[in-house]
């Protein structure tokens, strides 16, 4: 059965938002705090050693209500029972959207053109563990009989971002494996990543699903010919493997057939670091701590499929977006980690999001007359505070904020992080409740500068009353690490069902290498 195709403007609960909105804008988080002293933990979400707390936002429990009912009103739990089932909601590529399945522990059957994909699951992932731990151990050898202490993965998009960030987000669990990773076409960039390379103890893994990607093979044939000038043809077997369902092409590039390793039709490239796409993570971080990565993601997936909609993480993540973007008319959303490690978090979200949502016709092919799909910004604090929170503390524009953090560090430098976690809740509560001229009239008296009341007062205000939500972790793990990106792709989702959009293919993305062929051939 395919999704209902339903123009959430034309509901009900759209219709009763817009009346609620002339009085939400209206409201005040500070007053909205001082009268509901329960506030915060009405608005908070538990999930295993997750606290979700979204009571910062501009809602009271009738918006939420009112959201609710817009999620039921969209048959979003109808949408959720296929998206799990693998029924083909990817309705224009006519594909299943199976990315949940790669982590699923359970034995319950998933098929897809009548075919059970569990056990072709099990059998990648006992593949990647041999491979991991032979190549970790040091029992792989190159081809002058040293083992291998570099890898790099050759991918761009969804074969690249999630791997990278990943990686690098786990950098703590790291092994003895040094890994790098070759994206952009740029052969500057691919020169830089060679200059640091040793031909006999490097391993490269290519991922590609046609192994025609322009950037990943011009990529990898760069590479190649830089490998062949210390090595022969017969060499490439002991350095490449492939991640790819090309396997012809594979072998063509002398690849050896039992080195190459599966994609799926029902895993889009976005959604893919869970399948042999991340094998660079499981060579970096070892098969066991890319199993818990697997784990985490498991444990969103398992509550966003059975947890009411008003306890639901990706749910209500989802219908705050909806209310920011499509009422309040923000235009943007930022993701703020207090954690260096993620520092590349938001730039892989821009992509799941941004590619996903960035639609302007319905499911019903027709162009929308609402906003969609929002655009995702960030980085790592504290080094935001010294570069774009001024603008949303002080600005012009509505810009919804996540903060995620951690309880505890990693490497037990506990004052720094102290520190650190004093600025990520100072961040959220002067976004909340900003700086009054009461307050700023007081600090220059107290501190005798009386005088320069007139000049600085109105400069300094701020007025607060900016949304953001916090997700706080007890400790950045590779099962916390699974969570947080299970719980944006569940939100991606809750979006793209709202919208009325097919949040599963991307032709946009195509018509920029249609054009740069045609230009090249020219």
């Amino acid at each position: 059965m395919p999704l209902h195709n339903i123009n959430p403007t034309q509901t009900e609960a759209w219709k009763k938002l817009t009346d609620h909105f002339s009085e939400a804008e209206q409201y005040e988080l500070k007053t909205l705090f001082r009268k509901d002293k329960d506030r915060k933990e009405r608005f908070s979400i538990y999930l295993n050693k997750l606290k979700v707390d979204f009571s910062k936002n501009h809602i009271t429990q009738k918006t939420l209500n009112l959201l609710l009912e817009l999620a039921e009103e969209t048959k979003l739990k109808d949408a959720i029972d296929k998206f799990f089932l693998g029924e083909k909601i990817n309705v224009t590529e006519d594909r299943a959207v199976l990315h949940t399945a790669l982590r699923s522990n359970s034995d319950t059957p998933i098929l897809v053109d009548g075919k059970d994909i569990k056990p072709k699951i099990k059998t990648t992932l006992r593949k990647m563990k041999t491979f991991s731990n032979k190549v970790i151990s040091g029992k792989w050898k190159g081809f002058t009989g040293k083992p291998i202490t570099d890898i790099v993965n050759i991918g761009v998009g969804g074969s690249d971002l999630g791997p990278s960030m990943v990686v690098e987000g786990l950098q703590f669990y790291k092994n003895r494996l040094t890994s790098h990773f070759v994206s952009n076409i740029d052969g500057d960039h691919v020169f830089e990543i060679l200059n640091k390379l040793n031909p006999e103890t490097t391993l490269f893994v290519i991922v590609s699903k046609s192994f025609l990607t322009d950037e990943t093979i011009t990529n990898a044939n760069t590479i190649r010919n830089w490998f062949l000038k210390s090595a022969i043809v017969f060499d490439v077997a002991k350095h490449f493997v492939a991640v790819s369902s090309n396997i012809e092409e594979a072998i063509n590039f002398g690849i050896d057939k039992k080195n190459i390793f599966p994609m799926w039709s029902w895993v889009g490239g976005r959604f893919s670091l869970w399948s042999a796409v991340g094998l660079s993570i499981s060579l970096s971080i070892g098969y066991d701590n890319f199993k818990e990565l697997l784990n985490g993601a498991e444990e969103v997936d398992n509550h966003f499929k059975t947890a009411s909609f008003d306890k639901n993480i990706p749910v209500i993540l989802g219908l705050l977006s909806i209310w920011s973007n499509n009422f309040f008319k923000s235009q943007t959303e930022a993701i703020l980690p207090y954690s260096q490690y993620l520092y590349k978090l938001p730039t892989y979200l821009q992509q799941a999001i941004m590619e996903s949502n960035g639609k302007g016709v319905d499911r019903n092919g027709l162009e929308v007359d609402y906003q969609t799909g929002g655009i995702i910004w960030g980085g790592a604090g504290t080094d935001v505070q010294h570069a774009f929170m001024q603008l949303l503390h002080q600005g012009t524009k509505l810009i919804p904020a996540d903060f995620i953090g951690f309880e505890e560090s990693l490497h037990g430098l506990t004052d720094q992080h102290k520190k650190l976690m004093a600025n990520y809740y100072a961040q959220i509560e002067a976004l909340a409740y900003g700086k009054s001229k009461q307050d700023i009239h007081l600090e220059l008296k107290t501190n005798n500068k009386l005088h320069k009341i007139n000049k600085l007062l109105p400069y300094k205000v701020c007025v607060g009353n900016r949304p953001s939500t916090s997700l706080l972790f007890k400790k950045l793990t590779p099962k916390s690490l699974g969570m947080i990106v299970a719980i944006y792709e569940h939100k991606i989702f809750t979006q793209g069902i709202i919208w009325n959009i097919y949040s599963f293919d991307q032709f946009g993305v195509e018509l920029g290498k249609e054009l740069a062929k045609k230009i090249l051939d020219d």
